[in-house]
């Protein structure tokens, strides 16, 4: 009888271990992410007449990641609503969403598409990808400040904050140039919850 209550008992402890096995994804297991509207915006600064720096952000952007950390792989396709700037000054939006500088009206979003993705470990540290604004295609590097996931009650959710920089003029945004400088510093917050 006791030994039957041992075996019962490692019985239930391998079918535990086992659930709790299943539960953890296959390491070479691509993991796909939703961003969330309420924490993914794209900041920017740019010099402004050499003295002081505009500074905005657009979103929420909308879009998926896919990560495979053991295979050190990655591809996201991300967008944002160009009219969505918000400087704080909505005289100053309303100037930006010109055609001569964001043309909103003709190219109401602008689009992020990357697949070379650099892993430090299992940490992202750069995405390389395609940034098209105004219906012009540029290469573009977000290096990772910061990336993270940790457990929520909704589930896993991973995010970090992402630089880059571009020159608007390759995008055909002249509009005050050298008064307004022409390399804009990009700063682009998301978190995602895996699906």
């Amino acid at each position: 009888m006791a030994a039957r209550g041992r075996f019962g008992r490692l019985v239930a402890a391998s079918a535990l271990g086992i659930a709790a096995l299943a539960a953890v994804p296959a390491g070479a297991e691509p993991v796909t992410y939703v961003l969330d509207p309420t924490h993914s915006f794209v900041h920017f600064e740019v010099l402004h007449f050499g003295t002081s720096t505009s500074r905005g952000r657009f979103g929420p952007v909308t879009g998926t990641v896919v990560l495979d950390r053991a295979a050190g792989r990655g591809e996201t396709a991300l967008r944002v609503a160009t009219g969505s700037i918000d400087t704080g000054l909505r005289i100053f939006d309303s100037r930006i969403r010109q055609a001569d500088l964001l043309a909103t009206e003709e190219h109401p979003e602008a689009f992020f598409v990357a697949r070379n993705f650099r892993f430090d470990g299992d940490r992202l540290a750069e995405v390389r990808g395609e940034f098209t604004l105004r219906g012009v295609s540029q290469p573009l590097s977000l290096r990772a400040l910061r990336f993270g996931c940790r457990a929520a009650p909704e589930g896993e959710v991973c995010g970090g904050d992402f630089e880059g920089e571009l020159l608007r003029s390759e995008f055909g945004i002249t509009f005050g140039l050298p008064l307004v400088a022409n390399r804009v510093r990009l700063v682009v917050q998301v978190e995602g919850l895996r699906q």
